[in-house]
């Protein structure tokens, strides 16, 4: 594996055993530059828990457990998240005996009060996103791990924004935004590679597209139809703005998933997949999916509404032109805004000549009944489309799979000939619901 610098020094300085304040671009790779360490330092022969990073949110604590997984097999982590019984987690958390775990700032605290989880043997704590953490309403959580873990010999935090930081704290003897307990007594060396990036603007391209109108809709539509069957991700200021352009869009047949926090988990886990999966090539999103989330292949970005400040625009258009990829940042501006002061350098793009088109995508997803409690893998769903239901494997994307389901992208023009072939087969022996998952 090649790190890039800004990885390479932050391994050697965790390794080290240093806290650290890691200042890094969205999209940069700090997950790997503060995980790979802490993977070299567990010690795989104890069965106690050596590790905690905490997270804002749930889809960013499953993400990085599945980067861990895939960089260290050979050792058992969790994720420990709202939203499912805390009893359920704890029953797990018995079994496997976790050497890392990866959690929200509010289940963290529950298990620990409740007895579930020994954490005076950890050696570290990583809080990733720490500034979203507090932004997000953690900070009374964030006070009380503080404490939790003062003892701890080694901090990392991670943030995208330096500035962010400084305005939400008092402190004049640290520039970090995390309660005292964490700070009190420790020294941090700060990795801040924030102002690294001339690779980031080379390969990031905005533009801006008037709209003749207040309501943009219509000029939303004509753009997305000039970027086509490109990823978007389209962000706006409230919950109720997504469902209205996502209603619309659908109702325009674009291919168009919402997500904001106000869902339900499983809706948006479904979003997320349909459109990770390329079966929906439009999310429309609040600002919940500015941070945290790493979906591949987001080849623009469209500010429907502008974003309130420089912080905002640079994580919204962080999902775009990550690590050595291209992409575009779109901002809407209607007859009463101004390009913010914030952006510099951008182009003029007019779509009044275009007509609205929409595109199918070429992916559609499979719904399978069953999923990790029921002993199905990945593999086994890839055996049965291939073996039962006769696709090669260019044929077949993306397979997902959830405690009671699974998922598979499958191409579209496959899809008719591929339910008749599976009709009534059965998936590692058990009979299941397989169908084409629905909105």
């Amino acid at each position: 594996m090649t790190l890039t610098p800004m990885q390479e020094t932050a391994v050697a300085a965790v390794e080290k055993k240093k806290n650290i304040l890691l200042l890094s671009p969205t999209g940069s790779g700090k997950t790997l530059a503060y995980l790979l360490p802490v993977i070299k330092g567990l010690d795989p022969v104890a069965d106690r828990l050596q590790a905690v990073v905490v997270l804002p949110s749930r889809e960013l604590a499953l993400q990085v457990e599945a980067v861990f997984k895939e960089n260290a097999p050979q050792f058992r982590g969790m994720s420990l998240y709202g939203g499912r019984p805390a009893m359920e987690e704890h029953r797990r958390l018995r079994e496997i005996k976790p050497h890392i775990v990866f959690a929200t700032p509010g289940r963290l605290l529950d298990h620990i009060g409740k007895g579930n989880l020994r954490h005076l043997s950890t050696h570290t704590i990583v809080v990733d996103e720490y500034d979203k953490c507090l932004e997000l309403g953690f900070r009374d959580e964030m006070d009380r791990i503080g404490l939790e873990f003062a003892n701890t010999p080694q901090v990392i935090l991670t943030s995208a924004t330096r500035f962010e930081a400084e305005k939400q704290t008092d402190q004049t003897s640290a520039e970090l935004s995390t309660p005292p307990t964490l700070l009190k007594g420790r020294k941090f060396q700060t990795i801040d590679y924030l102002d690294d990036n001339t690779s980031l603007q080379e390969r990031l391209s905005i533009c801006t597209v008037r709209s003749p109108e207040k309501d943009k809709l219509d000029t939303l539509a004509r753009l997305l139809t000039h970027i086509r069957q490109e990823s978007v991700i389209v962000f706006v200021s409230h919950r109720e703005s997504a469902e209205r352009i996502g209603r619309f869009l659908s109702e325009a047949s674009f291919s168009a998933v919402v997500y904001h926090g106000g869902m339900p988990q499983d809706m948006r886990e479904r979003a997320l997949y349909r459109f990770r999966a390329g079966a929906a090539t439009i999310l429309v999103s609040t600002d919940l999916a500015a941070r945290g989330l790493d979906i591949p292949m987001v080849r623009a970005i469209v500010h429907y509404h502008l974003p309130l400040d420089e912080a905002s625009f640079t994580h919204r258009s962080g999902r775009t032109a990550r690590w050595e990829d291209t992409g575009t940042a779109y901002l809407l501006i209607s007859p009463d805004e101004v390009v913010p002061d914030f952006v510099k350098e951008h182009s003029v793009l007019s779509v009044d000549e275009i007509t609205p088109r929409p595109c199918r995508p070429e992916w559609t997803v499979l719904y399978i009944g069953r999923g990790k409690k029921d002993k199905l893998s990945k593999a086994d769903v890839l055996g049965f489309l291939c073996k039962k239901g006769g696709l090669n494997a260019e044929r077949i994307g993306r397979i997902d799979l959830a405690d009671h389901a699974a998922y598979a992208a499958v191409k579209r023009s496959a899809l008719n000939a591929l339910l008749k072939q599976i009709g009534g087969e059965k998936i590692k022996g058990m009979k299941t619901i397989i169908e084409e998952m629905k909105r």
